[in-house]
């Protein structure tokens, strides 16, 4: 028998037989008692003394065990546990390494060729440069003629819609989607920000001076290529601006391929634009190597194949070769390589919306990255199904994500083939008013939670775009996401649950965020969190009907956010919401209203600077609205973005009238609170972006700020700047640390000047501050020592308070270590205003 150390986890890792003798020494455990320490293993694999004792009175063959041998069993059986999960770890990880190293070699290979290709074209051109200098003389017809003749050529030679002409083009479009997937029919520029790595989403990239826009990528997904190309076909279920795709026809091909020609359309992102629709042939094989491959490619005139006629409210845009390939990787999953390649037709929208057409970096996320992206979360729930977001499954989740969506999607377009009728305009066209009475859209007439009739049988959608200047989408949207008080109205959310019987329920909600009025409950999140599903809990709302009212109760909505992160280049920003019915049941009516933000910058596809603001900590609206510094400010001062509004209420048909100037109303509402906050949120629209000249550079504020510094020193005793070199006196008091605020000699005070870090602390902008009058920062105790101590500021010139508490401009409390407040004189020494400087404030 081995002696050996009774702790010793990697001696015993084959020894699970084995029993510890006090003595040190092992004897071999029997089958027996293994199973049965297995078993309490399973159910308990850190059992308690109390539990070890009662399992030894429970097993008679476990009497002979003391309780400490059976103590050490378990130890060593949780160390052998972890070392197994570790061991499977580093195997998924090395394979992962493996996979994306021969990834990445492939790529090697094609940059090399496509480098090569290029110093041949580089130096076929200069070549051809200098016969042109040395032919400038020859300007004979038949030079002409032959130089030009290549381009008389057609690229695709006729062809008929019989199967043979269908395999024609479906081999070419096979050849041409595999040269730009992996050879070098296009120039690919990786996307910024996009790292390879084992737990990436892969390598994307963006076309460079092509036709349309085009975007790659490659990736590993843990799901076999069968797997992949039934979920990548399957686009309405990953693609959200996909509305439907229809397969007309089947052909079988003698090569083992399908061919199938397809109809497929896509949703107008805003209301500013109509919709897409493709008529496609799409081509299925399986290559020598075992490849498996699915390409797509529109079919048009010049190769008289099968046509389609246009559809009402469509623009006919065209998919270049495109497609997936998917290969098998050792170890299981795959490896995929994604081509998105189209001509959206850029010519049917206003000027101002083509970027949205012209932008492969928002191809790239829209539609090339969302594939990656699904496939992966699928395959994350394969290899973890257990349930959660509240006890259901992720791909229950996954579909209320995607019914949120497609609703949101639906409003925003509109189409008259579901439904909608357009209602007439007021005589102002900033709002558009739809109606929706078809039995898919009727509510039923069903009972409320709590015992109100809801009659609700017609939906109305009011929606509206509007541009935005200089104000990043994905700052914006967590503040409307984080502040929905400021926007919103809650009679109207109570009227929209009531609607849909969304009545007053009881949810789960452990970490739950707080914003204002608002309770945020997380309900799930994809893998790289670029998307998260939640509830926002609306706490005690009441809602008066015309012949009664509604007890006060607290309203849920679902609400679906994405593109909150500002780092990411070219991202749509989307806030989708709806009630919930008080089951809340994954086939509850939703009916989903909401905001989308895209931005419309011509220079997205170049890299972008980081831009951070934590708004979840400290919504430093004047940081961000008015601080400009290097690449930053110079980045963001030419950004515009497109902001779509759509909300949909259901409603009595009877009161359509009425519903319809609310709506109205609301839109309104909403829109001015939206440029509000767009006007807090961007860089200052008076300065420049290489310099400081903030709003205030007027001689007058000059001349004010030089009475701020020179009253201060008279009334204190000491410099307010301590140095300011060649900096003017205005730029260092803008730059001061301290909060430095001026407020009118008024009845009722108002703020009439702050600087950077007084904006900062109130949260607001020069702008606005006029709006914010000086009793509205303080509580009650600080009001009450202000008005106490204010006779003394007139009299003595200055007052220092004692450390408090202040709200900003949002209703949020901010501590300041302590005050001081003088009288400001002008030069014919008389009180101008009054001033403060908060020291060392912070958000609380």
């Amino acid at each position: 028998m081995a002696v050996t150390s009774s702790s010793s986890c990697k001696e015993l890792g084959g020894g699970g037989m084995k029993m510890q003798m006090d003595n040190g020494k092992y004897v071999r455990y029997t089958p027996e008692q293994v199973e049965a320490l297995e078993r309490l293993y399973h159910e308990c694999p850190k059992p308690s003394s109390i539990r070890r004792q009662q399992l030894i009175r429970e097993c008679p063959i476990l009497s002979n065990i003391e309780p400490k041998q059976i103590k050490v069993w378990f130890q060593n059986r949780r160390c052998r546990e972890k070392q197994r999960k570790e061991a499977s770890r580093l195997q998924t990880v090395n394979r992962k390494l493996t996979a994306m190293n021969k990834l990445l070699m492939e790529e090697n290979d094609r940059l090399q060729k496509q480098v090569s290709h290029l110093v041949y074209e580089n130096s076929y051109f200069r070549q051809q440069t200098q016969n042109t200098t040395l032919a400038t003389t020859d300007t004979s017809c038949e030079s002409v003629v032959t130089s030009g003749q290549h381009h008389l050529t057609p690229q695709h030679p006729p062809r008929d819609a019989s199967p043979a002409g269908l395999l024609s083009i479906a081999e070419e479009t096979l050849a041409e989607f595999l040269s730009k997937a992996t050879g070098t029919a296009v120039e690919w520029v990786q996307l910024p920000g996009m790292k390879p790595g084992p737990d990436s989403i892969g390598i994307v990239a963006i076309s460079h001076g092509c036709t349309g826009v085009a975007a790659r990528a490659c990736g590993l997904v843990g799901l076999e290529p069968t797997r992949v190309s039934e979920i990548l076909k399957d686009r309405p279920s990953w693609f959200r601006n996909c509305r439907s795709v229809d397969v007309l026809n089947v052909l079988s091909t003698g090569n083992g391929g399908t061919i199938e020609l397809l109809y497929m359309q896509l949703y107008a992102p805003t209301t500013l634009a109509p919709a897409r629709d493709f008529w496609l042939l799409r081509y299925t094989s399986v290559l020598e190597d075992g490849s498996l491959v699915v390409c797509e490619r529109s079919l048009n005139n010049t190769q008289n194949g099968p046509s389609m006629p246009p559809v009402q409210n469509f623009v006919r845009a065209e998919m270049l070769p495109s497609g997936y390939l998917i290969r098998p990787c050792e170890g299981g999953g795959s490896i995929i390589h994604i081509v998105d390649h189209m001509d959206l037709e850029p010519w049917s929208v206003p000027e101002v919306l083509r970027p949205l057409y012209e932008s492969s970096t928002l191809l790239a996320q829209k539609t090339t990255m969302a594939a990656l992206r699904n496939l992966r979360q699928i395959s994350q729930e394969v290899s973890q199904p257990n349930s959660n977001g509240w006890g259901r499954r992720p791909a229950a989740l996954r579909a209320l994500s995607q019914r949120l969506s497609k609703g949101f999607n639906e409003a925003v377009n509109g189409f008259t083939d579901e439904g909608w009728s357009i209602l007439e305009s007021d005589g102002v066209d900033d709002v558009t008013l739809l109606v929706n009475s078809s039995p898919g859209k009727m509510m039923g007439a069903n009972l409320y939670a709590n015992g109100v009739p809801s009659m609700s049988n017609a939906v109305l959608c009011a929606k509206a775009s509007m541009l935005l200047q200089n104000v990043p989408p994905a700052i914006l949207l967590r503040f409307l996401r984080e502040h929905r008080s400021e926007w919103a109205d809650r009679s109207i959310d109570a009227y929209s649950a009531a609607a849909i019987k969304a009545g007053p329920c009881g949810m789960l909600g452990s970490r739950a965020g707080s914003f204002g009025d608002q309770v945020i409950l997380p309900l799930a999140h994809t893998i790289e969190h670029e998307e998260f599903m939640e509830v926002i809990k609306i706490e005690n709302m009441g809602h008066y009907r015309d012949d009664m009212m509604m007890p006060a109760a607290d309203i849920f909505l679902l609400q679906l956010c994405s593109g909150v992160d500002e780092n990411a280049v070219g991202t749509c920003a989307e806030l989708v919401f709806a009630p919930i019915d008080a089951s809340f049941s994954d086939d509850a009516p939703i009916l989903p209203s909401g905001f989308r933000i895209i931005p419309l910058d011509s220079h997205m596809d170049a890299p972008s600077p980081n831009r951070t603001l934590d708004l979840a900590s400290a919504l430093e609206i004047g940081q961000t609205g008015n601080r400009s510094s290097g690449d930053n400010a110079g980045h963001c001062g030419n950004t515009k973005s497109v902001m779509t509004i759509a909300f949909q209420f259901a409603f009595e048909i009877h009161l359509q009238d009425n519903v319809a100037s609310m709506a109205r109303q609301y839109i309104r509402s909403i829109i001015a609170a939206v440029q509000r906050v767009a006007l807090a949120l961007s860089p200052s629209r008076f300065g420049s972006h290489t310099g400081f000249r903030p709003p205030p550079g007027t001689p007058e504020a000059q001349t004010l700020a030089g009475w701020i510094c020179q009253s201060y020193r008279c009334y204190l005793g000491v410099e307010l700047l301590k140095s300011e070199g060649s900096e003017s006196v205005l730029k260092s008091l803008w730059h001061h640390s301290d909060a430095i605020l001026c407020c009118s000699l008024k009845a009722l005070p108002v703020f009439t000047f702050a600087n950077q870090a007084g904006l900062d602390m109130l949260e607001t902008t020069l702008v606005a501050l006029q709006d914010i009058t000086l009793e509205k920062i303080f509580d009650d105790n600080g009001r009450k020592i202000l008005f106490t101590e204010f006779p003394q500021i007139m009299q003595q010139g200055f007052m220092c308070l004692q450390g408090g508490i202040c709200m900003s401009s949002m209703g949020r409390p901010i501590s300041y270590e302590r005050a001081v407040a003088w009288k400001v004189l002008n030069e014919e020494e008389t009180a101008h205003c009054i001033c403060f400087m908060f020291i060392n404030w912070s958000f609380v």
